[in-house]
């Protein structure tokens, strides 16, 4: 591993990464493959999934019993060993003090950032989804259509392993046969769903997640994925056997020993240093870009956090990839004479247009499901199904009073209990000692189900992100600070939610724990809480109205690309990550192609 120190940095590098998650890491992949030397820069410390991730441990191996504390707020086992809502020595701020209007904004402050903790679920944008505006008239189109990176999702897919089935959903696109890997069997409550749900006219399906289910085919996918490129084939194969098939052990947030789950750590990084063409600077935090009299990029200004000092690197290239915000940071940071107001700026957009996902949860108590008899359903660490957005029929013939769509992943059975099991146990009883408290325990274990929601927001001019006037970071960086608003869009979305929740759980016989609520300002979760911020800095077909081209080129510096969330136009109710990594592939090789014709 090419993992170095500030002193020993090389004169210059092909390309210049800033990150190292599903943007990042994808880059670094794909650029080092094709024979770029490159460097990455991470503000975060090393992390070693291997030696760091507690497969094993029960919470009764960690202090409080796991519970989330301020430096863990998702518990001790989850894999962001430095990030979360807050940073100590990074602040952000919010502009109104207003609950509604604040956006909580979660960082992973370590290699691989969030690829570390996250759920997996790997969905690809549909058709409609690039060009939401052709269709309701709302929001952005994509300057690109599915077709044009149907090819990179595949890539994606076999590189990365996903589970998953074909099962011809509206604007839910399928894989190609052979693409991906065998689903994981439902579990009893997810059985008992699906049957249920099919009275309500909604499909209960295999989720695309990206676990390996069985082992990868390191004979026939690298092959596929480099063709004619011997020395990517030998290094990906020798990755991919490196990985094991997930056995069911614990959840995928906490990381992956094995190398069963994606992590950009396991996945896109140890063939990219076998390469021997990476070089990668941890605990370094970027604070802009430099330009030369061309008015091109020329290289970075960092900060090593372990000394505080300045460094800087030059590159041939630029590619962003901190996240989308930090991206936006970055950009907003890097003031010069030709660009007062930002780097790639010249839109006013850098900063504008920043989208979450739409959340809200309701559950339910299923008696159907008590006093089942003692059986593991671990599963593979997270979904095994969830429900597509069913409904783009009636939505497009303007039957619904919301213009986008929301898919639904829900929690069923006997994982490792926690303190919801016996909050929940109470509340059926009452409260319960001794004998009848093991009872009641062995009764209600596995009785419970949870749905949530994972809907569209519509971009908004009062949804951005700027520099904080006064704040500053520990190293004297200015910091960002945040506007956000959900429109009437996105509270209609919600209440719909809640009431097919509600539906739901009494199709399967239970009990709604709750009242659906008529009010999409109290069920809506807060901005950013989901952790799929996107936008800040959206592509686009015109340079006066987008930051980037299609290629998540910046029309202003052509050798700038972001390769993270900040470029999308909108973010659909797939989740953003499997997106992410298809973009990065596809302007990798555009900026290869760029380089080798001279352009760059």
């Amino acid at each position: 591993m090419a993992l170095i120190n500030p002193s020993e940095l090389k004169d210059s590098y092909d390309v210049i990464v800033v990150g190292s998650g599903a943007g990042g890491g994808q880059s670094a992949y794909t650029l080092t493959m094709e024979g770029a030397s490159v460097l990455m820069i991470e503000a975060g410390r090393n992390y070693d999934p291997v030696r760091e991730t507690a497969m094993f441990q029960t919470n009764a191996d960690a202090p409080l019993r796991g519970v989330g504390t301020p430096d863990k707020p998702r518990g001790f086992h989850d894999a962001t060993v430095d990030g979360g809502w807050q940073v100590p020595g990074e602040p952000y701020t919010n502009a109104s003090s207003k609950p509604e209007e604040q956006f909580m904004w979660w960082r992973s402050r370590m290699l691989g950032g969030r690829t570390n903790h996250w759920g997996r679920i790997s969905l690809r944008n549909g058709p409609y989804d690039f060009k939401p505006r052709s269709r309701d008239g709302l929001g952005f189109d994509w300057p690109l259509a599915y077709e044009d990176i149907a090819p990179y999702y595949d890539k994606v897919e076999m590189l990365v392993g996903v589970y998953g089935d074909s099962e011809g959903i509206e604007n839910s696109p399928d894989s190609p046969p052979g693409v991906l890997l065998p689903p994981p069997k439902p579990r009893a409550g997810e059985q008992l769903a699906r049957k249920h749900a099919q009275s309500l006219g909604i499909p209960v399906v295999p989720v695309h997640r990206a676990v390996l289910s069985t082992r990868l085919n390191d004979r026939n996918v690298p092959v596929k994925l480099h063709p004619g490129n011997l020395r990517a084939q030998r290094l990906v194969a020798e990755s991919m056997r490196a990985r094991s098939a997930c056995f069911w052990a614990t959840h995928c947030h906490r990381g992956c020993s094995i190398g069963a789950a994606y992590q950009s750590t396991t996945v896109h990084l140890p063939p990219a240093m076998a390469s021997g063409l990476l070089d990668l600077l941890t605990d370094a935090m970027v604070r802009e870009v430099t330009l030369n009299s061309a008015g091109l990029a020329n290289g970075v200004v960092f900060i090593d956090k372990k000394t505080g000092h300045e460094g800087r690197v030059r590159g041939r290239v630029i590619v962003l990839a901190a996240s989308s915000a930090e991206t936006v940071r970055i950009l907003l940071n890097s003031k010069s004479a030709s660009f007062p107001n930002g780097l790639a700026n010249s839109s006013g957009l850098v900063g504008k247009y920043v989208m979450d996902t739409v959340g809200a949860s309701l559950g339910g108590q299923i008696p159907r499901l008590e006093n089942l008899p003692p059986h593991n359903e671990d599963g593979a660490g997270g979904l095994h199904v969830f429900i597509p957005w069913w409904l783009c029929k009636p939505q497009g013939q303007g039957k619904l009073n919301f213009p986008r769509g929301y898919h639904v992943e829900f929690g069923t059975g006997r994982s490792m209990p926690g303190m919801g099991i016996a909050n929940g146990t109470v509340s059926m009883t009452g409260g319960s000692y001794g004998r009848q408290f093991k009872e009641d325990m062995r009764r209600y274990y596995g009785s419970f189900v949870g749905f949530t929601g994972r809907g569209e927001m519509i971009p908004n001019e009062q949804s951005f992100c700027e520099l904080d006037p006064a704040v500053k970071d520990r190293w004297g960086i200015p910091v960002l600070r945040f506007h956000w608003q959900w429109s009437d869009h996105e509270l209609r979305q919600v209440v719909h939610m809640q009431r097919t929740f509600a539906d739901l759980v009494v199709a399967m016989g239970g009990t709604v724990r709750g009242q659906p609520d008529s009010d999409g300002r109290r069920a809506i979760v807060q901005g950013g809480a989901v952790i799929h911020e996107v936008g800040g800095a959206i592509m686009g077909a015109d340079p006066k109205k987008s930051v980037t081209n299609k290629w998540g080129q910046t029309w202003d510096v052509k050798n700038i690309f972001l390769a993270d969330g900040a470029p999308f136009a909108s973010n659909a109710d797939k989740n953003p990550t499997l997106t992410i990594m298809a973009l990065a592939w596809r302007a990798s090789d555009h900026l290869l192609r760029e380089m080798k014709k001279g352009n760059l």
